[in-house]
């Protein structure tokens, strides 16, 4: 599948979460983000991790770990499955990524910075994945883990359907 370069996707508004929005300016805030993030905590943003994450933000679509080793491949980092993995590793671990599990696959986080229980939407045709955010302890799962006093630590929700540009190919 061919990717639309640096250039192309810089101007252009992108669908992300069903709805438009600032493709560079959300790309520049996540990046920045985690810049602060590991400046605080002392962590080593290197270059391929730094890369890694550029990936899945200009990407806004899952990745398995050998597209994303792909990509990097192409942009000099080497082609070794450790390279991507141990990317994923560190942005998963410090909350710059998430896994899907329906899909096998890694997305940018939505809120990176910020502490959340992801519920991730899955277009079974296109396999556009959108993050929303979802409270485990709101939810009907966190009244049942309350109600036996079970304390949720960590909720992942993903649900699949139809993104709305694939519904409306459908209807045309």
């Amino acid at each position: 599948m061919a990717r639309p370069n640096d250039a192309e996707k810089e101007k252009s508004s992108h669908p992300v979460g069903f709805e438009a929005h600032d493709h560079a300016t959300c790309v520049h805030t996540a990046l920045q983000v985690a810049d602060a993030h590991c400046a605080a905590k002392g962590l080593r943003f290197t270059s391929v991790r730094r890369k890694a994450l550029e990936i899945l933000l200009q990407e806004h679509r899952a990745l398995g770990a050998y597209d994303l080793l792909e990509i990097l491949r192409e942009a000099g980092f080497g082609s070794q499955p450790p390279v991507a993995y141990r990317a994923i590793d560190f942005l998963v671990g410090n909350g710059f990524a998430h896994k899907v599990e329906k899909l096998n696959a890694f997305v940018a986080c939505s809120k990176p910075g910020e502490s959340h229980s992801p519920a991730f939407m899955i277009c079974r045709t296109c396999d556009l994945v959108v993050e929303a955010i979802s409270g485990p302890a709101r939810s009907m799962i966190g009244k049942a883990a309350n109600k036996v006093g079970f304390k949720i630590e960590k909720s992942v929700i993903e649900v699949e359907g139809i993104c709305c540009s694939c519904a409306e190919q459908a209807n045309a």
